[in-house]
């Protein structure tokens, strides 16, 4: 029994292609070094700096105070507050507490809300998520 040894051979149309697709890459990359050059900014820009604030003051006692319980919308907020406000009823009963939600997403101001609570010099507990 004799086998026959075979030879496979890419044709060299083949080859000729694959030195002409090489020499077309790097055609390409000397004709990108010319094109112009684009400066990109960061759209997000820089931040403000934070203005420090010192605490409000704690008051002597809640008694004969109003406190607004402010949800920020954020999932379950709203229940935790109001739970809140039934545990308050029941334990601080000469504590008015009020239930509001907030306009807008945490960071949107809400100016109506905020002059509503210091017209009746209230506090406030906001339930913000995470």
């Amino acid at each position: 029994m004799s086998l026959t040894r075979r030879s496979y051979r890419a044709p060299q149309t083949i080859g000729g292609l694959a030195l002409f697709g090489i020499a077309m890459a790097c055609a390409g990359t000397a004709a990108a070094a010319e094109e112009a050059k684009y400066t990109v900014l960061n759209p997000t820009g820089n931040p403000p700096p934070i203005e420090r604030r010192a605490m409000a003051p704690r008051p002597a006692s809640l008694s004969g105070k109003t406190i607004y319980l402010v949800d920020e919308t954020f999932d379950g907020g709203d229940k935790f507050l109001q739970q809140m406000q039934a545990w308050m009823a029941v334990h601080m009963p000469d504590v008015k507490t009020v239930f509001r939600a907030k306009k807008g997403a945490y960071a949107a101001d809400d100016p109506d809300l905020w002059k509503e609570i210091k017209s009746v010099d209230g506090f406030m507990v906001m339930a913000i998520g995470h």
